[in-house]
C-alpha cells in the first residue's frame, strides 16, 4: 500500500558523519515513511470522508502497511515509528482527544505488527513516544499526555501480542524518552 523506496533500508541513523548525509536521490527512513503515511492518510480522509470508526480503520490499514514495509526492510524503527505517528497526526489533521485516540490506536497497531514480524520492539516503542511528543503541538495537547497515550497504545498492542512483547515494551518505557519520563498507564481491562 505505502510506497517506500529501497533506500529506506540503506540509510539508517548513524554516528559516522561521513555516512550521515545520503547520496543525492536517496531518501532517509524518516522522510520516506512520513511522506508515505501522511499522503495515504490524507487520501483516506479526503477521498472517502472517513470519520469515526471508518477513520480509525483507514488509519490502521495505512499504519499496518507502513510497519510491514519498515520492519521488512530492516529500517531503523525509532525513525520509522516516529514518522508513522507524525504521518497519522498530519494526515488526519485531528486535534485534542480525537488526535490522541488515533495516536494510541496507531501505536497499538505498530507494536502488534512489529511483534508479528520480529522487529525491535524497544526501538519501535521509543519512536512512537518520540512521534507523539513531536506531534503534540500540532494536536493541541500537552507533550506528556501525548507520550502517555502513545505508551498506552503500545502496551495494548504488546498485550495482544503476548507477555514477552509486553515486557519488552515496558522495559523501553522505563527510561525517559525525548526528555520525558513517560507515565506508564494502567492496563486497559477488556
Amino acid at each position: 500500500m505505502a510506497d517506500f523506496s529501497r533506500s529506506a533500508k540503506e540509510n539508517t541513523v548513524t554516528d559516522n558523519p561521513s555516512t550521515a548525509n545520503p547520496a543525492p536521490g536517496i531518501r532517509d527512513v524518516f522522510a520516506t515513511v512520513l511522506e508515505a503515511v501522511t499522503g495515504k492518510v490524507t487520501s483516506a480522509v479526503k477521498g472517502t470522508g472517513a470519520a469515526g470508526a471508518a477513520l480509525v480503520d483507514a488509519v490502521a490499514e495505512v499504519v499496518k502497511s507502513a510497519v510491514r514495509e519498515t520492519v521488512g526492510m530492516g529500517s531503523d524503527l525509532v525513525l520509522g515509528s516516529k514518522a508513522i505517528v507524525l504521518g497519522v497526526v498530519r494526515g488526519t489533521g485531528e486535534t485534542g482527544d480525537a488526535a490522541l485516540k488515533l495516536v494510541s490506536h496507531a501505536a497499538r497497531t505498530v507494536i502488534h505488527h512489529t511483534a508479528d514480524m520480529g522487529g525491535n520492539l524497544a526501538a519501535a516503542t521509543k519512536g512512537l513516544v518520540l512521534g507523539a511528543i513531536a506531534g503534540a503541538k500540532q494536536m493541541g495537547v500537552d507533550s506528556a499526555k501525548a507520550a502517555s497515550m502513545a505508551a498506552q497504545g503500545a502496551l495494548e498492542g504488546a498485550q495482544e501480542a503476548g507477555s514477552v512483547t509486553a515486557e519488552r515494551v515496558l522495559g523501553a518505557l522505563k527510561e525517559p524518552i525525548g526528555g520525558i519520563r513517560v507515565a506508564i498507564p494502567e492496563p486497559v481491562k477488556k
